[in-house]
């Protein structure tokens, strides 16, 4: 039976425009159907976050970073981001659709993977993961059910939802978030995750494609999490004898449990991974698995593999793992005779005592529920809703609301509830209060006036009113002064969504010409630049040129070139001229005779004798074994008729 005729979204159009037309994948946080955009057309996958995350602002906050941290990241290896909102309870991304499948699924195929296979799949991760990292963004989830391979071969990294930017990675107290068999110590220590968390999970997933297997396993969660702090993960070689010592290096190095000792970043990784391919033979690329490994079903896809928020372990003595055990209480006996051993027939008594202690279980079950459970109520689960529904839904609960609060939202549309307190699924005494708090739409920021400003003080005034410094370009300006900002792309006073970048227009100040300075001596040169404005620069090397020795040869920029006031000219000083042999042409025909001195080097004159219609070279300006400059002119002269 399909699954996923049972599933509440299948069939729906969200936000009027998405229409859902199937399941792909479950996972812990998120489901993702393939869905259609009927405006445009397109075929994509819609992620919408579980409903009962969705009261979680936390939750929510992420799943908003992961559409604008994707957004930002153009880069053919990860999967795009094309739109993000909700409607009602639904939290969802419009994200590029991938045909294919995930690594997770090729490896519960085949298991191990040929050296080649799993280079050529790890390298285009790193791609992404470096683009990503150089932006300034870590995963922090990276895993096979998150590297989809498409039909058509392509490698891309999905599922950016516990992206964090690199500076304001922090330490989170008693869980942390991830998969655990991909977790760096430091993130289980810690919960703190820099780009080298990503390299330490990279590596893992490189061990399991080349051995078809985990690093690390164990009947719990916690057993993995204290082997990846205890143990070093072992050799690819040790479970597939024949690999070469390149891949346990590479390995090795990605899954130090020093943070410190792996590479830096995924761009470190990537050139590692590179020069070992280089190293490697064909042989060795190409040498499959002894065995092919084939997970069991019933594991593949265990609690190990799901993102996850999980209480931290604490350390324990000698490095045991708790458990919580259960105590067999005694089986009840038969109560102690009278009488010398015998049992007084009493079952009216014994009626009577069982009615009682009946009674007086339940009336003490009652006083304890409603002590602790009849005198409370939950907070129901209103955010999205509109203001009257979220009051009638509390008034139903028998709660009141005690304050309506308005606020910016990127997530929620103007008018429903975007936050609640005490939060969704809280426990309240019954008549408690709540307050809402209703969403007034995405909050919009003008673009300041920044003509005039310098560069610095344009960017800090941007940042202050809640947008980001653009793409800086320079242009030559008569009327503002250099290093002064000409204009910002969009125009002051445009309205943004906070967070948008603004590009600027920065002055390089009036143009300078830069005068011809090359046959001159370097003191000569110097004076005349820095007479029109402009500093110089000798290049330590020296050329042949036909300029005579000490003279400038070259300079940089050129003469009719344009430079602002201030900047550098680079003058390249002459050796003199190089003396290369004239080749003998004499006797040549015209057109061969041109081709060999233009070969060695030197421009070429012809001189024709009357009646100018000979075509064989008489006589050469320089005999042939002879010495001229490199670039010097040879004349020729051919015969007259």
């Amino acid at each position: 039976m399909d699954t996923t005729l049972q599933d509440p979204l299948v069939g729906q159009v969200l936000d009027g425009r998405y229409r859902v037309d199937a399941r792909i994948a479950v996972g812990g946080m998120a489901t993702v159907y393939r869905a259609v955009d009927t405006r445009l057309d397109r075929v994509l996958a819609l992620k919408v976050m579980h409903p009962a995350l969705a009261a979680d602002a936390s939750f929510v906050e992420r799943f908003i970073r992961e559409a604008k941290s994707v957004a930002r990241l153009s880069h053919p290896n990860v999967v795009g981001v094309y739109d993000q909102g909700a409607e009602g309870a639904y939290v969802y991304l419009a994200m590029e659709y991938v045909a294919g499948c995930t690594l997770r699924d090729v490896l519960r195929e085949r298991g191990a993977l040929r050296p080649r296979a799993a280079l050529d799949i790890l390298e285009p991760v790193l791609a992404a993961l470096g683009a990503a990292h150089r932006a300034g963004f870590v995963h922090r989830d990276m895993k096979p059910e998150n590297v989809l391979i498409g039909d058509d071969g392509r490698v891309k990294v999905a599922d950016f939802g516990l992206v964090r930017a690199v500076g304001s990675v922090t330490s989170t107290t008693g869980s942390l978030l991830g998969t655990v068999s991909y977790l760096a110590p430091e993130q289980i220590e810690s919960g703190t995750a820099d780009t080298r968390a990503d390299v330490y999970a990279c590596g893992v997933v490189l061990y399991e494609m080349l051995t078809g297997g985990k690093p690390h396993s164990g009947d719990t969660p916690a057993q993995v999490l204290y082997r990846h702090l205890n143990e070093d993960v072992p050799q690819p070689s040790a479970a597939v004898p024949g690999l070469a010592p390149e891949l346990d290096g590479l390995v090795a190095a990605a899954t130090a449990r020093d943070p410190e000792s792996r590479p830096d970043d995924a761009v470190a990784l990537l050139g590692r991974t590179r020069e070992a391919r280089a190293a490697l033979t064909d042989d060795q690329l190409d040498a499959g698995p002894p065995q092919a490994r084939t997970p069991d079903a019933g594991t593949s896809a265990g609690s190990e593999d799901r993102t996850s928020v999980i209480a931290r372990p604490l350390p324990t003595a000698g490095g045991a793992v708790d458990r919580t055990s259960r105590l067999e209480t005694p089986p009840v006996g038969p109560p102690p005779s009278r009488s010398g051993g015998r049992r007084l027939p009493t079952p009216r008594r014994g009626v009577l005592a069982a009615v009682v202690g009946v009674l007086l279980v339940l009336g003490v079950g009652a006083g304890v529920w409603y002590i602790n459970s009849g005198q409370f109520t939950r907070v129901p689960t209103v955010l999205g809703r509109t203001e009257a529904v979220a009051k009638q839904r509390l008034s139903e609960a028998g709660l009141d609301v005690e304050a309506v609060q308005k606020g910016f939202s990127d997530s929620y549309a103007r008018g429903t509830v975007m936050d609640v307190n005490p939060d969704p699924g809280r426990r309240i005494r019954h008549n408690g209060s709540v307050t809402l708090v209703i969403s007034r739409g995405p909050e919009i920021v003008k673009v300041p006036e920044l003509e005039g400003l310098k560069l610095a003080d344009a960017r800090n005034t941007l940042r202050k009113a809640g947008l980001a410094p653009g793409v800086i370009t320079r242009e030559f300006s008569d009327e503002a002064a250099q290093g002064t900002v000409i204009r910002s792309e969009p125009a002051a006073g445009t309205e943004r969504r906070p967070d948008s970048a603004v590009a600027l227009v920065v002055s390089k100040g009036s143009p300078v010409d830069v005068p011809d300075v090359t046959g001159d001596s370097v003191e000569d040169a110097t004076s005349t630049l820095e007479d029109a404005g402009l500093k110089v620069k000798v290049a330590p090397e020296r050329i042949h040129s036909p300029a005579e020795a000490g003279a400038v040869a070259r300079q940089s920029p050129a003469e009719g070139g344009q430079a602002a006031t201030g900047d550098t000219i680079t003058l390249t000083v002459s050796k003199g001229p190089r003396m290369v042999e004239v080749p003998d042409v004499t006797g040549d025909r015209l057109d061969d005779a041109r081709r060999e001195l233009e070969e060695a080097g030197f421009e070429v004159k012809v001189e024709r004798a009357f009646p100018f219609l000979g075509d064989t070279v008489e006589s050469q300006s320089v005999e042939g074994g002879g010495q001229a400059a490199e670039g010097s002119t040879i004349t020729i002269r051919t015969k007259g008729l």
